[in-house]
């Protein structure tokens, strides 16, 4: 499982319809979307979550696609690097 970093999300877009935009890649199994706390619009990123072969595809097909005028910028996660205890 991987995780998918998007940035530049329009205001009125919706988990749904971002669930629908990914979903043409592959199967989305979670999704995580910043939202104002008092409007309830997107902040602009979310997080989702596929399969390594599937993840790769959305990102290769969706980074740079527009949506509603936004240029859209989808990266692979990063690892946060595991800290060993002394």
């Amino acid at each position: 499982m991987l995780t998918i970093t998007v940035r530049g999300l329009p205001r009125g877009m919706t988990e749904q319809a971002l669930t629908a935009l990914f979903e043409n890649h592959g199967k989305v199994r979670g999704l995580r979307m910043a939202k104002d706390l008092f409007s309830g619009e997107c902040k602009g990123f979310a997080e989702l979550e596929m399969e390594g072969h599937e993840a790769r595809a959305a990102v290769a097909a969706l980074n740079g696609h527009s949506a509603d005028h936004s240029l859209l910028q989808v990266r692979l996660g990063k690892d946060e690097p595991r800290r060993r205890r002394r």
